[in-house]
């Protein structure tokens, strides 16, 4: 078992990659601690990693508050001893329109929140790590040289988090903890059945691959769990790209 008796924090659990990353993280022996704004749907994801055999408990948090993030992180601590993974699959609220129509506020939306709530699920959980040399902090969504048109501030979200991924790195590098962001161009299970013009996008998604099938969320939790793993200790300051060669670095 990969994460046999670690402690792992995600936030965003009750979205589709942060539930995936979650119960990939339980299945390999971690203590799992499932963070995010609305309580049923944590609820709901607990209730199937507990019956799966894992260790489970939620908490309702909002990752852009500078209180909650810390009070709770430190509860985490509190009963569990220390915390050994934190990922952050949190969604940006973006909304995606050309830049040449899109708001203010609207382009700013997810440039804000990401750098908000990664910088300070981040700090709250370096400041336990930096004492036992050891940590993992990953994060989803790193961004590449591709983009599209009509993204609005979403894209460059994902690539201020590849910045601050790097300036993580290199300050708590020296303490043993390392930073990974997962990259994926798209994984097309996260559309629900219905969504508008649901399967164009995903033909899309496909199409833009090399290998001709996009991640699947199984993809995403193993490659989580790995990357947290001490299987993968070398990795540190870099992406991963579990994108199927849709992003070609």
């Amino acid at each position: 078992m990969l994460l046999k008796d670690k402690v792992a924090v995600v936030y965003g659990a009750s979205g589709p990659i942060g539930g995936a990353a979650a119960r990939a993280f339980a299945r390999e022996g971690a203590r799992v601690v499932l963070a995010g704004r609305r309580a049923a749907p944590l609820d709901e994801l607990a209730e199937d990693i507990r019956a799966a055999g894992g260790t489970v408990e939620t908490a309702v948090v909002d990752p852009r508050e500078e209180a909650a993030v810390d009070a709770f992180v430190d509860g985490v601590v509190a009963r569990a001893g220390r915390i050994d993974v934190s990922f952050n699959a949190i969604g940006y609220g973006d909304v995606q329109k050309p830049l040449m129509e899109i708001s203010e506020a609207d382009f700013l939306q997810p440039i804000v929140t990401a750098m908000r709530s990664q910088f300070l699920t981040t700090r709250a959980a370096a400041r336990h790590m930096i004492g036992r040399g050891t940590g993992v902090i990953l994060a989803f969504g790193g961004g590449g040289p591709q983009t599209l048109p009509g993204l609005g501030g979403f894209k460059i979200a994902l690539d201020a988090l590849e910045g601050l991924r790097r300036q993580w790195a290199i300050e708590l590098g020296p303490h043993g903890i390392r930073v990974v962001t997962l990259k994926s161009g798209g994984v097309p299970e996260t559309l629900p059945e219905g969504f508008p013009g649901r399967a164009a996008i995903v033909d899309s998604l496909v199409e833009a691959t090399q290998l001709g099938r996009g991640a699947t969320l199984a993809d995403v939790g193993n490659v989580a769990a790995f990357v947290a793993s001490d299987k993968a200790r070398t990795l540190t300051s870099t992406d991963v790209n579990i994108s199927c060669g849709a992003i070609v670095d």
